[in-house]
């Protein structure tokens, strides 16, 4: 930006000293407005989709709508966001959802979102795929990788920010127990994951079948999701009760509402299908319905740090 402006102020200069009529000094201003808002609008609008990295965040402002997506989009005027990791890649042919409008004015990138409102961005290009978009307001900037929608990895994304699928559904119910030794979680029939804190987890041992607005939630704790060494599709899911009961789990993903659990101390494997959709809707979430206490008004994306551990030998 320092360099773009100094680039105007030589320019400018060798202006006024080759010309001194006023109608010259007009024109040329209107001729560098519309280069630089033309060289903007193709640097936002160049990649398909822009890959939102959160944990290169700075600052401690928050821009909520940014703060809630995956990827953003900028085509012709309209801004797209892909804020859910359930159907990522099909939603709006891979482009998600239009969540507002954008343009550009004196080399300053302007959105206009649904619900959020209007917040402006200074554009710092990083490399060929990389911008970095600073708001004053809220002194924060964040980083955005640009890529092609058919070189993107959308497994990879899903993988890499499994905990958000968790999520996004009001809970999960038990409909399968296979194999194993009993045990006391054989008793847990339905999960609720929400982002309370930094990642909260509640079970519950109502009957199979209970209408997902009815279920008590008997219990609470802390959850956490870790990588396993060699293996990208899989995960180590650990549940910290309250009580100090501890489950762990490999966790794998069989399609976008099921997900399959191991408890490596019982060798038992469940599925838990999803039930009730959180779809997050143009900056804020609409849902089937469910207890306020158990999900979270304002879901944003947080900055997650897993550890690896060493995949066990699955029975």
């Amino acid at each position: 930006m320092k360099s773009l402006k100094l680039l105007l102020t030589i320019l400018f200069t060798g202006t006024l000293l080759s010309s001194c009529t006023t109608v010259y000094e007009e024109s040329f201003y209107d001729t560098v407005n519309y280069n630089q808002q033309a060289s903007l609008n193709e640097i936002v609008s160049q990649y398909d989709l822009w890959y939102i990295d959160y944990n290169s965040t700075v600052g401690n402002g928050d821009i909520p709508y940014v703060s809630k997506a995956f990827t953003l989009s900028f085509i012709n005027g309209i801004l797209y966001a892909n804020n859910n990791i359930v159907d990522i890649g099909r939603t709006g042919d891979g482009f998600g959802l239009d969540v507002g409008t954008y343009n550009v004015f004196n080399g300053i990138l302007e959105t206009n979102h649904d619900l959020d409102g209007v917040n402006d961005f200074e554009v710092t290009v990083i490399s060929n795929n990389e911008i970095r978009l600073y708001n004053y307001r809220q002194d924060v900037s964040y980083l955005l990788v640009g890529y092609q929608i058919n070189q993107f990895d959308y497994d990879r994304l899903f993988y890499e920010n499994i905990e958000y699928f968790l999520q996004e559904y009001i809970g999960w119910e038990k409909i399968t127990t296979t194999g194993g030794v009993p045990n006391t979680f054989d008793a847990e029939n339905y999960l609720a994951f929400t982002p309370e804190n930094i990642t909260t987890f509640y079970s519950s041992q109502d009957a199979l079948n209970t209408p997902i607005d009815a279920i008590n939630w008997d219990y609470v704790g802390g959850y956490e999701v870790f990588d396993v060494s060699g293996f990208d599709d899989l995960k180590i899911l650990t549940l910290n009760y309250d009580g100090g009961d501890i489950e762990e789990f490999e966790l794998s993903v069989i399609n976008d509402g099921r997900i399959a659990l191991y408890n490596v101390n019982s060798e038992t494997t469940y599925e838990f299908l999803g039930r009730g959709f959180v779809q997050y809707l143009k900056g804020a979430k609409t849902k089937t319905s469910a207890k306020e206490s158990v999900r979270n008004n304002n879901r944003k994306r947080t900055k997650v740090e897993r550890n690896t551990k060493i995949r066990r030998n699955l029975k």
